[in-house]
């Protein structure tokens, strides 16, 4: 192959190649260069046609391919082939006179890089453990024998074969998914090979495709609820998890209660995925509700399931006729439940199937401030749900003072401290206040109050309200304080008398204990003094 450039070069470049190849006189020949050439489809190269015969009667080139004579001379001719797009054989040939024609036959190869290499898509999510496959599909491209497919991983070469025959050719590989595949990136080479013909080693790259793989375990995610009776109104919630999860983050988790997808906070940790959902139900969900939580990852999925019962449990409706009765007035209490719920009142149970009870009363003082207990129970699925509602009646109705309110006969030790204690009953509630019968001076009620000879006697308490007055007499008994008799006067003057002149000994014997002591004390002294003054004998 020569290109364009070399033209005016190359005559006689070819000339003295033949001319150094031509053999001796008598032995004609035709020669060919060059004999082999490899070119791009569509390209051009120089053939030399040369003859040993120093007069050739003939010298020419048979091809398929376009030619033109580019130079000559008497035993040779170059011609340039244009547009070449597929392999042949062009053929030089001449005519030496009384001689046989002679021949020679050029080897031409066209190349082509290939026209599109495209590594088939993958699988979105590939299971790990599992083989999927690689598919290569080249277009184009030759010469085959020379083109050779090779599919990566990453950089590792997985497989390396000769492009087959065939548009388009198409190359597969078998390859088991594992972990370390997940984001792995596979391509597609073509290499074609022409460094033996001297052009170079030329590569083409499909796109590179990048697969995912997973792992999701064979077991059903673990589904729990915080209960499986939920009221309405009322608030559950629900837990879904799942552990041997690859890749974990990739996860998702749905759950959902009668068909109801639930608002859902998923969290992952390491392999594991974890959902939660607060649950709150309507009236119209009543009944047996699926629950169900589905975890998925990659093309597969993982389901649990249980049922959620919701119930409709209002609290019950206790009335009363009037909240608010005089003594003696006829009330009507009346307890009614939830169609289905078992109704209590006061300890009465309402007579099937009704869920309703109520009882009369003819209202007195004793029924002021009572609180009637109204209880409904429903049970489902074998748990029972009790509810309470609690109504309180008052009775107006006038004063009541009698001996358990404020007592008839008080008796009171002089100089101590008392209480009066006078309590009357009524509602609204009455004032209460006591007065002495004799002087009119009131006597507090409830008050501490030091006690005397003068709070003896009788003393009207009234009870007033906007409903009546009532009174009660109190006879309050003072006891004055005993007087010593004379003897034993006497006798504590003896006493104090006594302890007198013994504390008076006890003191002047001490006193005069001490000043003995100190004489003692001063003549111990004075004598060491005096030993101390006396000259040591020699």
């Amino acid at each position: 192959m020569a290109p364009d450039g070399a033209l005016p070069a190359l005559p006689a470049l070819l000339a003295l190649l033949a001319a150094l190849l031509l053999p001796g006189p008598g032995r004609a020949q035709t020669w060919v260069l060059p004999q082999e050439a490899t070119l791009p489809r569509g390209g051009s190269v120089y053939l030399n046609c040369s003859t040993a015969c120093p007069q050739p009667l003939k010298l020419g080139l048979e091809t398929p391919v376009d030619k033109e004579l580019v130079s000559e001379g008497d035993t040779w001719k170059l011609f340039k082939l244009k547009n070449v797009d597929s392999d042949n054989s062009p053929l030089c040939f001449s005519n030496c006179p009384g001689q046989e024609q002679t021949s020679a036959i050029a080897s031409l190869t066209v190349y082509e890089f290939p026209q599109h290499v495209e590594l088939a898509p993958l699988p979105a999510w590939q299971p790990v453990g599992e083989d999927f496959t690689l598919s290569c599909r080249v277009q184009g491209g030759e010469p085959r024998a020379r083109l050779s497919v090779v599919l990566l991983r990453g950089q590792e070469e997985l497989r390396r074969q000769p492009a087959p025959l065939g548009e388009p050719a198409e190359v597969m590989a078998t390859v088991q998914a594992g972990r370390e595949d997940h984001g792995a990136n596979f391509t597609c080479v073509t290499e074609l090979d022409l460094q033996p013909q001297g052009v170079g080693m030329f590569r083409n790259a499909s796109e590179p495709r990048q697969l995912r793989t997973f792992a999701l375990p064979q077991r059903p995610p673990h589904l729990t609820v915080s209960t499986h009776n939920l009221e309405v109104g009322l608030q559950g919630h629900v837990h879904c998890s799942l552990a041997g999860l690859f890749p974990a983050p990739e996860a998702q988790v749905r759950l959902q209660l009668g068909g109801r997808e639930l608002d859902t906070t998923v969290t992952h940790v390491e392999d594991s995925v974890r959902a939660t959902a607060s649950v709150e139900v309507t009236a119209e969900e009543e009944g047996p509700q699926p629950l169900v939580c589905t975890v998925l990852l990659g093309t597969r999925q993982q389901e649990a399931r249980t049922t959620l019962t919701v119930f409709n449990f209002p609290a019950p409706n206790l009335t009363l006729s009037q909240p608010e009765v005089s003594e003696g007035t006829e009330v009507t209490v009346q307890c009614e439940g939830h169609h289905g719920s078992t109704v209590t009142l006061d300890g009465i149970p309402a007579q099937p199937p009704s869920p309703r009870v109520q009882l009369q009363l003819n209202a007195s003082a004793d029924d002021h401030g009572r609180r009637f207990l109204c209880s409904v129970a429903l049970e489902v699925d074998g748990q029972v749900f009790r509810k309470n509602q609690t109504q309180e009646l008052r009775v107006l109705y006038g004063p009541r003072l009698d001996q358990r309110d404020c007592p008839e006969n008080l008796t009171w030790p002089e100089d101590s401290w008392q209480t009066l204690t006078c309590q009357a009953r009524g509602n609204p509630a009455p004032n209460v206040s006591c007065q002495h019968e004799s002087t009119g001076s009131r006597l507090p009620i409830g008050i501490p109050q030091p006690v005397n000879l003068q709070l003896a006697g009788t003393y009207c308490c009234r009870a007033v309200s906007p409903r009546g007055e009532v009174t009660q007499i109190i006879i309050i008994h003072v006891v004055p304080k005993p007087l010593l008799p004379p003897l034993l006067v006497i006798l504590v003057a003896v006493l104090a008398l006594l302890g007198i002149v013994g504390t008076a000994g006890y003191v002047y014997n001490r006193q005069r204990k001490i000043k003995k002591y100190k004489l003692q004390q001063a003549q111990e002294a004075a004598a060491m003094k005096l030993t101390a003054a006396q000259p040591s004998p020699s």
